[in-house]
């Protein structure tokens, strides 16, 4: 096998259970001097997330995760750069303006269709790849195993859906990256928390979950988009570069943290039977 990037890790584990960390990157690749600012660059970014799931390697998960930021390439976006959400706002491939539609990049300094697909094959397809390799070692020792992609995003974002998110966005892809069984079981999770959930609402899962959820071939795929409310002191609005992000702060974030365990705890159970 081919050694890993520098910005690509992959943590391998024994369990039925593929961990994806796909927006937690915050290396702008050389970007800084190019963007209107390297806060704006990142100010989109899932923040904290890798800290919030860090127990998975102790349930025996295998955590695949990029340091690069979603600013240089989404590797969580169709590669062909059509559109997840037709007719609804959305960022791209390799996105010019933040989800709130501020621009990105500085006047004539936006990526050129040559650098996107040179993006695309330095930073896209490896991730993808060794989510692939991963797939297919956990299949050689499990019947089944459970791809969980983990998301966060501010929980008022006018631009890309109406008043405050759900604390909790599960997404399988309308019901076809899963088996309808583990899906009730996590809802069911979710219900029991008291706090706001849905199932294939805003958030139906991204290209990862819908490209690798594949039931009927043993690899069932979960998206969980958190509202950074659930586990953040997050500020009203935008944010500015003096209060976002705030710190991680792990007593604040505990409740949803013993949460986030039971779900993974459940697939893995789930995956094994």
């Amino acid at each position: 096998m081919m050694a890993s990037p520098s910005w690509l890790t992959v943590t391998q584990g024994t369990a039925p259970l593929l961990v994806s960390i796909p927006h937690t990157g915050i290396d702008l690749a050389g970007l800084d001097s190019r963007l209107v600012s390297p806060w704006l660059g990142r100010r989109d970014c899932d923040w904290w997330i890798d800290k919030l799931y860090d127990f998975a390697t102790d349930l025996g998960a295998t955590v695949v995760h990029t340091a690069i930021s979603r600013t240089v390439i989404d590797v969580n976006r169709d590669p062909s750069g059509v559109s997840l959400y037709p007719g609804q706002a959305t960022t791209t491939l390799c996105p010019t303006e933040t989800f709130d539609g501020d621009p990105l990049y500085r006047m004539g300094e936006e990526p050129t269709p040559a650098e996107i697909d040179q993006r695309r094959e330095t930073y896209f397809v490896p991730y993808h790849a060794a989510l692939q390799a991963e797939i297919d070692r956990l299949r050689g020792i499990h019947d089944k195993i459970v791809l969980y992609d983990c998301h966060s995003i501010r929980s008022v974002l006018p631009r890309l859906f109406e008043g405050t998110l759900p604390v909790f966005n599960l997404g399988t892809s309308d019901g076809k990256s899963t088996d309808p069984l583990l899906q009730e079981k996590v809802a069911a999770i979710l219900a029991a928390t008291g706090e706001t959930w849905v199932v294939n609402g805003r958030f139906k899962g991204g290209w990862i979950t819908r490209s690798f959820g594949q039931p009927q071939n043993g690899v069932h795929a979960l998206q969980m988009e958190l509202s950074n409310r659930g586990y953040m002191r997050e500020p009203a609005g935008k944010g500015s570069p003096e209060n976002w992000p705030v710190p991680y702060d792990a007593t604040y974030a505990a409740p949803i943290r013993a949460t986030l365990k039971t779900i993974l705890e459940t697939a893995i159970d789930w995956a094994g039977r």
